[in-house]
């Protein structure tokens, strides 16, 4: 067997912890992998890994092994992606997933204007709004929008995302306008329930650190839900500024307390891959994160 593939599959199979997930990833039966974990164990005359029907550990050897081997795949991963990189051209499906409320002109538009780049690249794009497994779901890009990325995959920072409380005409007529931090507690709020908290809340204004109970009258996972009630007004929402920048441009939504700091997120492209990225991924990436409509 080719050892150079027998180190490839044992470091994946390393990282991943499962036959199954390196076998998927690396496009190859879990057989396969296998042999060719056992023809490195045969060629080094010592057990790697540690295999039961649940679990699946290093050994010390194995270890070490991996921490050797490692660093020279990336380096030749390297090596084979700066000869290559000027001459490929992006090309093949590029599956994505992102948050529901990704569903938007401006996200749209950036699309549209990517795909007419790079054509040869078919854009696969999950917006359900669900945690996925990438390697197991093959998923070559998630985009999420968070204060800290999970430490589980690689991430790149592809802009700020400005959160604004908003409020539609109709509801600031009938239920006043906040003048201060305090006064959001006698607001009606749309909150995005999987918040760490959706009631207590502390934001800066021009005074400092200023705590408050909120009260939500509606609760959901789906922020294109809440930016519908919003609009309809049922509430007060904390809304991304690049989804309802046409609305406040049209008088539908107005921003509110424009002189506080509420919060701020980014937007994060985090793939599974630790070094190369084939061209289809970086380009999107590097398209996405110089475009000004997703600041």
């Amino acid at each position: 067997m080719d050892t150079l593939i027998s180190i490839r599959v044992f470091c994946m199979v390393a990282e991943l912890k499962s036959f199954v997930a390196a076998a998927h990833r690396l496009g190859i039966s879990q057989a396969m992998a296998s042999k060719h974990v056992m023809h490195l164990e045969r060629r080094l005359g010592t057990r790697l890994l540690n295999r039961n029907s649940k679990h699946l550990s290093l050994t010390e050897t194995g270890a070490l092994y991996y921490e050797q081997s490692s660093p020279l795949l990336d380096g030749l991963a390297d090596a084979e992606a700066a000869v290559t990189r000027a001459t490929v051209v992006p090309s093949g499906t590029l599956k994505i997933t992102a948050p529901v409320w990704f569903a938007n002109p401006s996200f749209i538009s950036v699309l549209a204007d990517y795909q007419a780049r790079y054509p040869d690249v078919r854009l696969d794009i999950d917006l359900s709004g669900r945690m996925v497994n990438m390697v197991e779901e093959g998923i070559d890009l998630a985009l999420r929008v968070a204060r800290v990325p999970d430490e589980a995959l690689i991430a790149r920072r592809i802009s700020a995302v400005e959160f604004i409380l908003v409020g539609a005409p109709a509801y600031l007529l009938a239920r006043g306008r906040p003048v201060r931090i305090g006064d959001l507690g006698i607001h009606a709020m749309l909150m995005y329930s999987l918040m760490p908290s959706t009631t207590e809340w502390s934001f800066v204004g021009p005074q400092g650190p200023e705590p408050v109970t909120l009260t939500p009258v509606l609760l959901s996972s789906n922020e294109s839900l809440l930016h519908l009630a919003a609009l309809q007004g049922m509430g007060l929402a904390f809304l991304p500024k690049w989804l309802i920048a046409n609305d406040l441009q049209a008088g539908r939504l107005e921003r509110l307390l424009p002189d506080c700091q509420l919060f701020d997120a980014q937007l994060l492209g985090m793939y599974p891959n630790r070094k190369y990225l084939p061209p289809k991924v970086r380009t999107f990436l590097d398209f996405i994160a110089a475009d000004e409509r997703l600041k």
